[in-house]
């Protein structure tokens, strides 16, 4: 077993000289031995609750990764931050709460690891926010640190098919068409979800999950194993014995978070078809490391990087399908031989991406990913959009689309609940854009997902109508969905000065969005424009709406490691 110098980590503060015997005090109360005490602390982060299947798996892998960590010669000292799932908040006010748990769960790692003086860190996540907010917090404090997905639900069973959690969102809406009759609908909710993990098709956590091995952060294959099955303890064992290898080889993640390594993640999404919400996620951790990566520079990757794996919601397969067909090293391995990513990117094993990927071969035979050659399409699945709508962007996902054009006559609704209750009723035309504003990152607060909207849309079987909004869109939306357009309604952008019947122009070929009003016309309705009254004027979504920034930048709440004096590392 390895001998670690603590005398310049963390924990040193904690642990080592006479005037740290109260604090070793309470290490020999928890039961820990003088030789542990004065090993390298390892904070194990889960973010594990009975709030969903996402994160029930979480506790058990978080003690297979403590294990790792003591084989490895560190002492491992387990804590839990909150989450907030997607799928219980959808459709409510609940989901204001979805993206301000990013900085949450960002916050609350930071602090209990400063509190404590954690020398590394192993994350374990398993839903949308908790994946990115778990990784910010690794580059905020820039200790040695190892993420670990929770790992993807099963495919649920009914009448013979595959099917998700969208599948009943989507059901809600044939129901209300009168294409599903409610025994059905209630048939359908029953078998969605077997067990543990999370949504199964390529919705933000598959796709956050296939991030964190993009970028470096997590051990190649780790994505892949489903929540239930026991692989994912073998990894978490892996994972706590990586992030001692980190801490004795000086490896610190903003050495393998590179502007390279953003880019790579970028493209990763791009050939799974992954969610818009990227497009939020990547900037606010590149934030986290001083790197400018905004919704353009996202957006300019996704345009130039072939479509490679057809993952639902706009393909067919689901994120198991993608582990079997070799995982994101697969992938990987498509996109290094057609040059689309960076194989000299240091990832936590120690090696680079193109060290970890030596003697992996492309599989032909494989259904779910292809290689470059024979890409689905020629760009990624998901495209940046701006114009006199959206000066400050836009993006929506086209993967599996075919309806990429639209033009045609606003409907504006001040908040998703008008717009699901106007879509419920059927009371709407073909060929309107639904435009969903005042649900923006400020305004919202908390730029609220639009999937009970959305989803309802497609399961009335409408195809020829658009929706826009300055909200979110679940990685699970399909259809001419456009989400995070900027400037938002709050802050006085062009979408709050719509009105019904402006002709709205949406070309996701061109990466255009346009309103047909004139300049001199927006300018006169902007003087006459008042902002909404605040939602809140107290708590946490006050306090959030008071300090969030624009979605284009990740719509985070602080100024990043560009502004950082000391980092937590050298103290």
């Amino acid at each position: 077993m390895p001998s670690f110098d603590k005398s310049k980590l963390p924990s040193r503060h904690v642990t080592e000289g006479p005037e740290r015997a109260p604090h070793r005090s309470y290490y020999y109360a928890m039961g820990l031995t003088e030789e542990e005490i004065h090993r390298p602390f390892v904070g194990v982060v889960s973010a594990w609750n009975e709030a969903a299947p996402c994160n029930i798996a979480l506790m058990r892998q978080a003690q297979a990764a403590k294990a790792g960590v003591k084989e490895a010669g560190g002492t491992p000292r387990e804590f839990c931050t909150i989450t907030v799932t997607d799928g219980i908040a959808m459709g409510h006010e609940g989901m204001r709460s979805s993206l301000v748990s990013r900085e949450v769960i960002a916050d609350s790692v930071e602090l209990t690891v400063r509190g404590h003086c954690y020398d590394a860190i192993v994350g374990i996540a398993g839903c949308d926010k908790s994946l990115p907010g778990m990784m910010m917090s690794m580059l905020r404090l820039n200790v040695p640190s190892v993420f670990l997905y929770g790992g993807t639900i099963m495919p649920g069973r009914h009448k013979g098919r595959d099917v998700t959690v969208v599948d009943v969102f989507e059901g809600v809406g044939q129901h209300s068409a009168g294409k599903m009759d409610v025994c059905e609908l209630t048939e359908l909710e029953r078998h969605a979800c077997p067990g543990a993990g999370a949504c199964g098709g390529q919705f933000t956590a598959n796709t956050m999950a296939c991030v964190s091995e993009a970028i470096g952060l997590a051990l190649p294959y780790s994505a892949g194993p489903p929540a239930e099955l026991l692989a994912r303890d073998d990894y978490a064992l892996l994972s706590g014995k990586a992030v001692m290898n980190l801490i004795a080889k000086r490896i610190r993640p903003r050495d393998i978070c590179t502007r390279k390594a953003f880019e790579n993640a970028a493209a990763v999404v791009a050939a799974t078809g992954g969610s818009t919400n990227t497009a939020l996620h990547l900037p606010a951790m590149a934030n986290e490391c001083g790197i400018d990566f905004d919704l353009f520079d996202v957006a300019e990757i996704f345009k130039r990087t072939p479509y490679l794996a057809s993952m639902k919601p706009g393909g067919k397969y689901v994120a198991k399908d993608l582990w079997e067909a070799g995982g994101v090293p697969m992938l990987m391995r498509a996109l290094l031989d057609g040059g689309y990513i960076d194989g000299s990117c240091l990832t936590v094993t120690g090696k680079t991406i193109a060290e970890n990927l030596e003697g992996l071969v492309f599989n032909p035979d494989q259904k779910v990913i292809v290689d470059v050659p024979h890409a689905l399409a020629p760009t990624g699945g998901v495209v940046g959009l701006r114009g006199n709508l959206a000066p400050e962007g836009a993006i929506v996902k086209i993967a599996g689309l075919k309806h990429l054009k639209h033009r045609g006559p606003a409907r504006v609704f001040d908040g998703e609940e008008a717009a699901f209750a106007a879509v419920q009723a059927r009371d709407y035309k073909e060929g309107d854009v639904l435009v969903i504003r005042n649900e923006g990152p400020k305004g919202g607060p908390g730029m609220r997902e639009m999937l009970s909207t959305t989803a309802a849309l497609y399961g009335q079987g409408v195809e020829n109508i658009a929706l826009i909004t300055d909200g979110r869109f679940s990685g699970g939306t399909r259809g001419l969905c456009v989400g995070h357009v900027g400037p938002e309604a709050a802050d006085g952008g062009p979408i709050a000065l719509l009105k019904d019947g402006d002709m709205i122009i949406i070309d996701a070929e061109l990466g255009v969005i346009e309103v047909e009003v004139s300049d001199a016309e927006l300018s006169e309705r902007k003087a006459a424009w008042t902002p909404k009254k605040p939602l809140y004027a107290s708590g946490a979504l006050y306090r959030y709406s008071k300090n969030v920034g624009p979605a284009r930048l990740g719509a985070v709440t602080t100024p990043g490691a560009k502004d950082e004096v000391t980092c937590y590392a050298d103290i």
